[in-house]
C-alpha cells in the first residue's frame, strides 16, 4: 500500500488517538476513520489516477478535508507540510468539476489557487495535472521572474484550474490581461507564510476582484493572530475546521540536534557533518542570499557538490539546481526560506540550518523538508551565542527542548577552520568580451579622473599628477548654459536683445 504524496506509510490503529485528525463544525467535533479513497466517493476519473500513481490509503487531513470540500463548503485547514493537503483540496476541487462540467471564463479561471513561491505553484500545479489527467481540465501556473506573453496566450482562452503567485497575478490584473470575474473556488496555500513574505495586503486587493459568492479554502501550518483575522475575513461563516497537529509542533519522525558553535567555524563544522556518508542528499538554509552563496561555494571548496537557491536566482536557475538536486547529482541544495515550504523533494536525508531563522515557526517548516512520505529523517541546528535568543523563541514556539551538544573551543574545528579556503565575498564576474579574463566587482575599479571637471572640483589635492593650473579669475570662461540661438538674428525672431535669456533652450 503506497501512501499518498507526504502522506505517513499507513493508516493508524482504531484507539491511536496521536495520529486521528480532528474535524470540527461549529460546536459539533467527531473523528474520521477512513482507510480508501474508494470510501470517499470521488469521481472514478479521479480514482483512476490515484490508482496509476500507486495511492490508495488517504492521510488523515485528506480523510476529514475531501468529503466536507465536495458538498460545497468552506474549510479552514491547520496542518504541517508533508501531511498531503494538497491532495487534500485538489481532488475534492476536480471532483466538483467533474460533477459541473463546464467552459472556462475566457481570460479567466474557475478556481483560483494562490502559493507564496514559485516552486510550491509549480508543484501544486503539477499535481492537479496528475490527479486530473484523465479529466482534461487545464491548468496554468503563473509565477513571477519571467516573461508576460506565454502567460497571457495561457490563459486567453480560460482555463479550469489558474495556480498564481500573489506579485504577479497583480500584474495581470493591473495590465486586464486577464480576470477574476468566473472563480468559482478560491484556494489560499501557506497562509502564514504570504504573511512572513508581505503577502497579505496584495491578497486583500485580489479578493476584492474575486465574486463574492465563492467557496473557500485557508490552509496554514500555523495561526498567527494576523493570519486568524484574513482567515475571518475570506471564509464564509461556519467553515469546516481541520486540525492534524497541534499549531506549530515537529514532526515525531525527525530526529533534532542543536550543536552550539562559534560563528566563524560554522564552515568547519559544516564541512565535517558531510563526512559522515550518511548525510547524501542535504538542504542547508541561511538567512541570506549572499550567504546562501558562500555557503555553497565553501562546500564545492571542501569537495561537496552544492547549489544555491533564492530570490535573486533566474527561474532557469533556481528549476536547474533543483532538478540536480533531485536527480543526486549534488549532495547539498543551500536555500534561503524561500525553499522552506511547499518544495516536494523525496529522500532527503538531513536538513541543516547553518542560521536559526528569525521567525520561530520557519523552524518548523525549515525541517519539514525531511521525514516526508513515511520516512525518517535528521535536522541538526547550527547555534552561535549571538542566536540564543533566538533557539529559546524556537523552543518556546514548538514546545519541546532540542537535544543540545556544545562543539566550542574544540580546538579540532579551530584547526579546520584556519586550514580552509577563504570563501567570503562574491565571485569574480567573468568578462563576457571573451579571452577568460574577469572583471573585478565595482568596489575593485580604480578610480577614473572626470574629465569635464577636472579644474572645479573641490579639494583637490595639491601637487596632483593631472591637476591642471587654475586659471585667473580674469581668463576663466563663463560656465556652459546650453547653445546660443539666433545669433545673426534671423529667423524671423528679430534681432536678440542684451537682456534676453541668453543661452536657454527654446521650443519655438
Amino acid at each position: 500500500m503506497r501512501p499518498s504524496r507526504g502522506a505517513p506509510p499507513q493508516r493508524p490503529a482504531p484507539g491511536d488517538p496521536r495520529k486521528t485528525a480532528k474535524v470540527v463544525s461549529g460546536a459539533y467535533a467527531k473523528d474520521y476513520r477512513l482507510t480508501q479513497f474508494t470510501d470517499l466517493g470521488l469521481a472514478k476519473p479521479l480514482l483512476k489516477a490515484l490508482a496509476d500513481e500507486g495511492y490508495t490509503a488517504p492521510t488523515p487531513i485528506q480523510a476529514q478535508a475531501i468529503p466536507g470540500v465536495m458538498t460545497g463548503k468552506d474549510l479552514l485547514g491547520i496542518a504541517q507540510t508533508g501531511t498531503g493537503k494538497t491532495a487534500a483540496f485538489a481532488l475534492p476541487i476536480l471532483h466538483r468539476l467533474a460533477e459541473n462540467r463546464k467552459p472556462a471564463p475566457r481570460r479567466s479561471a474557475r478556481v483560483l489557487v494562490l502559493a507564496p513561491t514559485r516552486e510550491l505553484a509549480t508543484q501544486i500545479g503539477e499535481s492537479f495535472k496528475s490527479y486530473g489527467k484523465h479529466m482534461g481540465v487545464s491548468v496554468a501556473v503563473i509565477f513571477g521572474g519571467v516573461k508576460y506573453g506565454g502567460q497571457m496566450r495561457a490563459m486567453a482562452p480560460g482555463v479550469d484550474i489558474l495556480v498564481a503567485t500573489p506579485g504577479r497575478l497583480l500584474d495581470h490584473l493591473a495590465e486586464k490581461s486577464m480576470t477574476l470575474e468566473g472563480v468559482e473556488i478560491l484556494v489560499l496555500d501557506e497562509a502564514d507564510q504570504m504573511l512572513d513574505m508581505g503577502f497579505i495586503v496584495p491578497i486583500r486587493k485580489i479578493i476584492k476582484f474575486v465574486p463574492r459568492v465563492r467557496q473557500n479554502l485557508f490552509f496554514s501550518a500555523t495561526m498567527p493572530s494576523e493570519i486568524e483575522k484574513l482567515s475571518a475575513e475570506i471564509l464564509n461563516p461556519n467553515p469546516l475546521k481541520v486540525s492534524v497537529t497541534p499549531q506549530a509542533t515537529t514532526v515525531e519522525r525527525i530526529n533534532q540536534r542543536v550543536l552550539f558553535v562559534e560563528q566563524q567555524r560554522k564552515r568547519a563544522l559544516l564541512a565535517e557533518l558531510f563526512d559522515d556518508a550518511g548525510f547524501k542528499r542535504v538542504i542547508v538554509f541561511t538567512r541570506t542570499k549572499r550567504g546562501a552563496d558562500r555557503v555553497a561555494k565553501g562546500l564545492e571548496q571542501v569537495g561537496v557538490e552544492a547549489v544555491s537557491i533564492h530570490g535573486d536566482k533566474s527561474q532557469g536557475q533556481r528549476e536547474r539546481a533543483l532538478a540536480a538536486f533531485k536527480a543526486g547529482d549534488v549532495r547539498a541544495l543551500v536555500a534561503t526560506d524561500i525553499a522552506a515550504r511547499g518544495i516536494d523533494i523525496d529522500a532527503v536525508s538531513h536538513v541543516v540550518q547553518y542560521e536559526l531563522p528569525n521567525v520561530p515557526e520557519a523552524y518548523v517548516h525549515r525541517i519539514g523538508r525531511t521525514a516526508r512520505a513515511g520516512k525518517d529523517g535528521s535536522a541538526v541546528a547550527f547555534c552561535a551565542d549571538d542566536e540564543r535568543n533566538l533557539l529559546k523563541d524556537i523552543e518556546k514556539v514548538t514546545r519541546q527542548r532540542i537535544p543540545s551538544f556544545d562543539r566550542r573551543n574544540d580546538k579540532q574545528l579551530g584547526a579546520a577552520t584556519a586550514a580552509l579556503p577563504d570563501a567570503g565575498g562574491k565571485p569574480d564576474r567573468v568578462d563576457t568580451r571573451g579571452g577568460g579574463r574577469t572583471q573585478p566587482h565595482r568596489g575593485g575599479h580604480a578610480p577614473k579622473r572626470n574629465r569635464n571637471h577636472a579644474d572645479a572640483k573641490p579639494g583637490r589635492p595639491e601637487g596632483r599628477p593631472d591637476a591642471r593650473p587654475q586659471r585667473a579669475e580674469a581668463d576663466a570662461k563663463p560656465a556652459f548654459k546650453g547653445p546660443r540661438r539666433n545669433r545673426r538674428g534671423g529667423g524671423g525672431g528679430g534681432a536678440r536683445s542684451q537682456g534676453a535669456s541668453a543661452g536657454v533652450w527654446s521650443n519655438r
